[in-house]
Formats: C-alpha cells, sequence, structure tokens
C-alpha cells in the first residue's frame, strides 16, 4: 500500500468514527423527535444544505464569523435530501409516485374552485371552467424548487482553479412568490466569489438562483440562501449576493406604490470582515 492510499485509508477511518460518534451524540438527544436523531448535528450542520426545523425560516448565520458553532445547532441539522431549508411537505413531494402527483393537482384544483365561488365568479362559465386545473398546475411549476436538490443543480461543475480574484455574475433574472399574499416579485440579483482553489461553474450560479427563487419566499430569505448555498459548494474566501425586486403586494394592492424597488443584500466572508473588498463589488455591480 503506497502512502497515498494509507493516509487515504485512515481519512476514511477517521471519518467513519467521527460519523458513529455524531450519531451516538444525537441519539442522547431526548428534547429532539425522531426525524433529528436521524441526522446528527455538527458545527457545520449547512453541511448537505441544512434542514430547518419547524417555524424556522431561514437558514441561520454564526454570530461569530470566525466560530461557526455560534450558530444555535438546535435549530438547524443536515438535510439528508439536500434540498436546501425545506418545509415539512417538500420531502413528500420530492418522492411523490406519479399517482400522488395527481392527487395533489386534484387537490388543488379543488381548493381554487371553492376560491373562485368564494370570490363570487361562477367556475362553471366558459372563461372559468378549465382555470382550476390551469392554475394548480402553473402553481407547481412556479414552485418546482421545492423538488430539486442542490447536489443535483451543481452537478459536476466544480473545477480546480488557482484564480484567487472575484467573479461576480449580475442582471440574473428571478421570479418568486411572495409566501406573505402568493403574489409574484421579480427583478434580478447579481452573485459574487473570491475563489479558494475551486471555481463553480458559471451558469450554476444563476441555476442556484433559480432553484430557491422557484419556492415560497421572501426577499430577504432569497438572497441569504443563495449566498449560504454558493459557500457551502465551493468554500470559497468569500460570497456577496445582492438582489433588486418589485413586489406585486406592494404595487397593486396595500400601499400601491408601484416603481418601488426593495434592495437586500448578503455578505459572507471576505466581503462582510474587508471594507475595500465590499467597495470593489457594490462598484463593479452598478456598472
Amino acid at each position: 500500500m503506497d502512502h497515498s492510499s494509507h493516509d487515504s485509508f485512515h481519512v476514511a477511518q477517521f471519518a467513519d468514527s467521527l460519523h458513529k460518534l455524531q450519531i451516538k451524540q444525537a441519539a442522547s438527544d431526548d428534547n429532539d423527535n425522531d426525524i433529528y436523531r436521524k441526522h446528527p448535528k455538527t458545527p457545520l450542520s449547512r453541511d448537505e444544505y441544512g434542514f430547518r426545523k419547524s417555524g424556522i425560516a431561514s437558514p441561520q448565520l454564526p454570530s461569530d464569523p470566525n466560530n461557526p458553532a455560534s450558530v444555535d445547532l438546535h435549530n438547524i441539522v443536515p438535510d439528508p435530501n439536500g434540498l436546501g431549508w425545506p418545509a415539512k411537505s417538500t420531502v413528500s413531494r420530492l418522492m411523490a409516485t406519479p399517482e400522488e402527483k395527481r392527487a395533489r393537482e386534484e387537490k388543488m384544483t379543488a381548493a381554487v374552485r371553492v376560491i373562485l365561488e368564494s370570490i363570487g365568479e361562477d367556475p362553471d362559465r366558459e372563461g372559468l371552467l378549465k382555470t382550476p386545473e390551469r392554475y394548480a398546475q402553473a402553481l407547481m411549476w412556479m414552485t418546482r424548487g421545492y423538488e430539486e436538490k442542490l447536489a443535483d443543480v451543481i452537478n459536476d461543475a466544480v473545477f480546480a482553479e488557482d484564480h484567487d480574484e472575484m467573479v461576480i455574475v449580475r442582471d440574473i433574472d428571478v421570479s418568486s412568490l411572495c409566501e406573505h399574499h402568493l403574489v409574484p416579485f421579480t427583478g434580478k440579483i447579481a452573485i459574487a466569489y473570491i475563489p479558494n482553489q475551486l471555481v463553480l461553474g458559471l451558469s450554476k450560479l444563476a441555476r442556484i438562483a433559480e432553484t430557491f427563487s422557484r419556492r415560497l419566499q421572501v426577499q430577504e430569505r432569497l438572497t441569504k440562501q443563495v449566498a449560504i448555498a454558493v459557500q457551502e459548494a465551493i468554500k470559497p474566501r468569500g460570497v456577496a449576493v445582492v438582489m433588486e425586486a418589485t413586489h406585486m403586494c406592494m404595487t397593486m394592492r396595500g400601499v400601491q406604490k408601484p416603481g418601488s424597488i426593495t434592495v437586500t443584500s448578503c455578505m459572507l466572508g471576505c466581503f462582510r470582515t474587508q471594507q475595500k473588498t465590499r467597495e470593489e463589488f457594490l462598484t463593479l455591480i452598478k456598472r
């Protein structure tokens, strides 16, 4: 056995022992329910892109950037399906059989018919006859991000490259549904990172944004989820994400302020700690 094989064997042994220890520690936590005991919590508990317990709306960031364990680990445990902070029913949708998918759409179709009746419409008139079915199918399409695993989205598009300057993909169009009113918000997102021996295929940055935007969202969480997903995928020196969007819940209802734009950002690593790096990024995305 050569040295490299010998080292690989010991690394694998150590990883297996650590995994068993984590399982033992997680199983001793009597306060967690069964689903969480199956997946041990670790200081880097967003490996596999995180699973949020019920009631935790957002991925949790460390309060201390130099101490990942400063995250409240009781709120975040690894997600074995790699879905990225799924909700309670996300896994059942992902694993649904064709028959279950049809049953789900039929249930939604019936619900939309009730909505039409409740607002004073006639769901049996010609223009609305197939609307409940069409809307159910459209809503499933607009929320298809619940059926996408981040590992599949990124696939093998991670490459070793000796590049240590900023990489930016900007003006990525995104559309999502506000989880408060189920109406659209649309805009553009800019994603940047500084590599640390690894680069990510450029199209994958857009794909990550698309995956998270095709779920019920708030803009603040969407921005953070994109940043953390890139951070976990290639462990760069830093990640920066800025999103600008127009929300229909502000323009066509409520305060009715057309033209208003919401801007959110998430800075990780050197973008958060180094002002010059952050300023360079903000300058470049405005050109």
